[in-house]
């Protein structure tokens, strides 16, 4: 479980969060959706205390993060930011191992290539390639498979799939959707694509200004929007696919 509440932030005088809270229940998958500036990676990075609040409650577990090493937090949830931050001169299945090893996991090759094969990359192909010589999409899902290896607790992603062509994107909602079945982990990630949102997730959270304007199953959201920033949202997201004709 993933629990936030009234969290209050700023950078250098400028309003990060205004009181935001979420509730990520154990097992499920959260979106927080909004506009650049809502406060959606600095609420993210708040689980991991990449951020720390200066107001607020954050658990993890049921356990208060302040009250947990920093480290040892970090290993026990799963992070992928935007661009999956694989140390370059590491090959893929070193870097997707990093974790197993640094927890003391016996047989971490063994973990890191069994994550491979869970988001569709063949460890003997792909195992001993650098970051360099792998497609964006490829990348993207080495990263979930290295946040994945030591079956972490929850998995926190920093907007994972939007650097990504329509193409490789697809390929890599297929290796998220994949490894949610087989692993049935608890996520909470950020997008600003609405229908990526619909898709992967159980609950959305939209967020404007540092706080929660709404949050619920993608229908109750789209059937009772909560204000007109809620609706606006989506039917802005319905019109630009009708626009590509999906």
């Amino acid at each position: 479980m993933l629990y936030a509440n009234d969290l209050h932030h700023a950078f250098d005088r400028a309003t990060a969060l205004a009181g935001a809270s979420v509730h990520v229940a154990a097992g499920t998958v959260t979106a927080l959706v909004g506009e650049s500036g809502s406060g959606k990676t600095t609420l993210l990075r708040s689980f991991n205390r990449l951020v720390e609040p200066t107001r607020g409650t954050v658990r993890v577990g049921g356990a208060d993060v302040r009250d947990i090493d920093p480290v040892t937090l970090r290993r026990r949830l799963g992070y992928v930011p935007q661009h999956g931050g694989l140390l370059p001169h590491w090959t893929v299945r070193r870097n997707v191992a990093l974790v197993p090893r640094l927890s003391g996991m016996a047989g971490a090759d063994q973990a890191a290539d069994d994550a491979l094969d869970h988001v569709g990359l063949d460890p003997r192909l792909f195992g001993d390639r650098l970051p360099s010589e792998l497609s964006g999409g490829q990348r993207q899902r080495a990263a979930l498979a290295r946040a994945l290896a030591a079956r972490q607790e929850a998995v926190l992603l920093d907007e994972p799939f939007g650097a990504l062509d329509a193409i490789s994107r697809g390929e890599v909602h297929e290796a998220f959707e994949r490894v949610r079945r087989d692993f049935g982990f608890t996520a909470l990630f950020v997008t600003h694509d609405l229908a990526e949102a619909a898709r992967l997730a159980d609950r959305i959270v939209v967020m404007r200004l540092g706080r929660v304007e709404q949050e619920g199953p993608v229908t109750e959201l789209q059937r009772a929007p909560s204000s007109s920033y809620v609706r606006d949202l989506f039917a802005r997201a319905v019109a630009a696919h009708a626009a590509l004709g999906l």
